[in-house]
């Protein structure tokens, strides 16, 4: 009978090891709040004192300190790290307050990430500052980037679309309220079109309008048809669009004036207008003329671009920029559009140069990461916006027939908007699933 305890016993053993063996892999949460959060935990803990040392991330105290510290009680004065005042676990690492005493700033903890992220063993280490004086250790215990899930909370909200999954474990939210225009760029199968599927299977659950301009005959915007307000499928329809989104941005200025105020979300509930969302898939083929006839065309469609990113936050009109390279050398009109463009999203790309357009001017730092993605990996991108920060994200796989989906499943939600009427995208029916039965059952043909 001992025996058979025994094999039950080492039997419970391996399959438990086993078990978090599978886990690390295939459902890596699981395993760091069993395995890793312990285990990170009790290693800062007992080497917190000694690692800030060694990085020189510890400060001479003060006198006052020293003198008590001699006199009263009776000890060698040693250097003062910062304090810590707050650990924390979560789901994918560990987060971790400190004080910083006199002498010290949150660049120093920042240059010494790389250090201590192999002294603790992590995954990455991102520092973050709170309030003055405070800053957030914000380590993750396993990539998160490997394979994105996004937590069940994150749900579009008052204009505020959750895209993608930072690496440290926090959502990257697309908030048009804070950054009303911004600029995505990305290399052929970088993952730009998946954040953009991503983006609007966010817009189309919320009560806005989506403007869709892409002038590759609709085949990235066409099957949203079901819920936009208006698609532009080739130049010439592009600028008849943006002059008639000028009429409407013109109307709403009206509009504010009649009321005496200075912004959409000012006026009253009953007469404010919906908010528009323009998606502009490939902003070249807006710059691109293949003669110089076509030339005052284009620079009257991109100054009346330029206009609309420089005033149309007021009243509620936005822009969500899209393309493989956008500079200079695509014409005129295309630095001034940038420079109206908040937010950056730059995926992978194919030369240094591109990535400078994107975030050279905004974030310096955040061109070095870009230039180091993967081509295996895409979806993965460095966001940043005007304050200097940045950060690597990854948005999670989404199919067109799901964005589709979920574009007709809230169709009911597109605005009609004369304005925009002559530009309503033509509905395509949706397929039938596969394997489905045929609408008219056959009958045999008996003599």
């Amino acid at each position: 009978m001992a025996d058979i305890a025994t094999w039950f016993e080492l039997g419970g053993a391996a399959a438990g090891a086993g078990g978090l063996g599978y886990a690390k892999y295939n459902a890596p949460r699981v395993y760091w709040s069993l395995v890793g959060l312990p285990v990170t935990w009790g290693r800062f803990t007992c080497t917190y004192r000694s690692t800030m040392d060694v990085c020189g991330l510890t400060v001479r105290p003060s006198g006052f300190r020293a003198f008590m510290t001699r006199n009263l009680a009776r000890r060698e004065v040693q250097p003062v790290a910062p304090k810590v005042r707050r650990v924390r676990g979560t789901s994918t690492g560990l987060r971790v307050t400190l004080r910083l005493p006199a002498g010290l700033e949150p660049a120093d903890i920042a240059a010494s990430s790389e250090r201590l992220r192999h002294a603790w063993g992590v995954r990455s280490v991102i520092v973050g500052e709170t309030k003055p004086g405070y800053v957030e250790l914000r380590m993750t215990g396993y990539d998160v980037l490997s394979r994105v899930r996004m937590p069940r909370n994150a749900q579009p909200r008052d204009l505020i679309v959750p895209v993608a999954m930072r690496e440290d474990g926090t959502v990257f939210e697309r908030n048009y309220r804070k950054v009303p225009m911004a600029l995505t760029l990305g290399a052929t199968l970088s993952g730009k079109s998946m954040y953009q599927r991503n983006l609007i299977k966010g817009l189309a659950r919320l009560p806005v309008g989506l403007v869709g301009i892409d002038c590759k005959r609709g085949v990235e915007h066409g099957r949203y048809a079901s819920r936009l307000s208006a698609l532009a499928t080739d130049p010439e329809a592009a600028g008849r669009l943006i002059d008639a989104l000028i009429g409407e941005m013109e109307e709403r200025f009206d509009l504010l004036s009649r009321y005496g105020v200075s912004d959409l979300w000012e006026l009253p509930a009953e007469v404010r207008p919906v908010p528009l969302i323009v998606l502009v898939d490939e902003v070249a083929e807006l710059f691109l003329v293949s003669s110089k006839k076509d030339e005052p065309a284009r620079d009257h469609t991109v100054m009346q671009l330029v206009r609309l990113g420089q005033m149309a936050r007021a009243i509620g009109i936005y822009l969500e920029v899209c393309g493989q390279r956008f500079g200079s050398d695509l014409g005129r009109g295309a630095t001034a559009l940038r420079a109206q463009l908040t937010g950056r999203v730059v995926h992978r790309v194919n030369d240094k140069q591109t990535a400078d357009m994107g975030l050279g001017d905004i974030a310096p730092d955040a061109v070095i990461a870009v230039t180091a993605i993967a081509p295996d990996r895409p979806g993965v991108a460095v966001a940043g916006d005007t304050s200097g920060g940045w950060s690597r994200i990854r948005t999670p796989e989404t199919t067109p027939e799901e964005a589709a989906a979920v574009c007709r499943e809230f169709a009911h939600l597109t605005p009609h908007l004369p304005v925009l009427a002559p530009f309503r995208p033509e509905v395509r029916p949706e397929p039938a699933p596969a394997g489905a039965p045929p609408l008219v059952i056959p009958r045999p043909v008996t003599e």
